[in-house]
């Protein structure tokens, strides 16, 4: 079974869209490619790679596209498009004709209305997305899971995968114990059959010493509400460089996923999720 990190980010700061990458975040303040990667993966037996966009422009997509074309460890990207522009459907169709396209992401946790998800303009490009195989990656935070449900339930053919364990605030809450209202909306959410989750994302939400043991309670409330068959790991790389790094998050996902569930959560959920409805091999 090929290892598969389901969440990595390629960037180039002369593109200029990258609004939230700012000199303040010294550590990933520069540019990042397929090179800074590829020696962090092979010790853990990745071979490919899910390249999920930082940036809520075309020109990124495009950008990462042509990354993937030239890079054959991504097996799939992740873009943007402008969900709501009056000819969406057609622009998801149009951009659903590369096959190394997997899906979309916008940037819901950065949009100032919480209920954007709501929005009927939505629907369009979402049925499209669903007719053409594509995932919606959710970037959201604790306070849209109220509003999901309804994107789950009008677009049950929608595969939606879930970023980040949805950013809980690890570091807010008290130690030893998994958020209670984060842990019980997630439990409500994992009943949507057409949602996965990432485990991906939880070394940046934890306090800044963090264990293994930190984020243990969160992993295991992950596991425990969507099973390994709906669990995907992913770096957040380079974004994991602000909290400790690759190989500190890799190794803490694997002291956190029990032996049984590994082959599932380290690589054949995003390729069942993401190559398979593609018409790509899976992995």
């Amino acid at each position: 079974m090929t290892g598969i990190d389901a969440h990595q980010h390629f960037w180039r700061l002369s593109r200029g869209d990258y609004h939230w990458l700012t000199p303040d975040l010294a550590p990933i303040h520069r540019d990042f490619g397929p090179g800074d990667l590829r020696p962090l993966l092979a010790p853990h037996g990745i071979d490919a790679t899910i390249l999920v966009q930082a940036a809520p422009t075309e020109a990124e997509t495009e950008f990462l596209l042509e990354l993937a074309r030239n890079t054959p460890l991504v097996a799939g990207v992740v873009g943007w498009t402008d969900l709501e522009s009056p000819g969406a459907a057609q622009r998801v169709a149009e951009l659903a004709a590369d096959p190394l396209l997997v899906g979309l992401r916008p940037m819901v946790h950065d949009i100032p209305d919480d209920n954007w998800l709501l929005r009927p303009s939505l629907a369009p490009a979402l049925a499209a997305m669903a007719q053409h195989g594509l995932v919606f990656d959710a970037l959201l935070r604790p306070r849209h899971f109220s509003r999901l449900p309804a994107v789950l339930d009008r677009h049950p053919d929608l595969q939606v995968v879930l970023d980040h364990g949805g950013k809980p605030d690890i570091a807010g809450s008290a130690p030893g114990e998994a958020a209670p209202d984060w842990a019980a909306a997630l439990a409500g959410l994992a009943r949507h059959s057409n949602l996965c989750c990432k485990l991906s994302g939880l070394a940046t939400e934890a306090p800044a010493d963090w264990t293994a043991d930190t984020l243990r309670p969160y992993a295991a409330e992950i596991l425990r509400c969507f099973g390994a068959e709906r669990v995907m790991w992913g770096s957040d790389w380079p974004v994991v460089e602000l909290a400790g790094g690759y190989r500190c998050w890799r190794e803490a996902a694997e002291a956190l996923v029990p032996e049984a569930a590994r082959g599932a959560v380290f690589g054949a959920t995003a390729a069942r999720i993401y190559l398979s409805g593609r018409g790509r091999k899976p992995c």
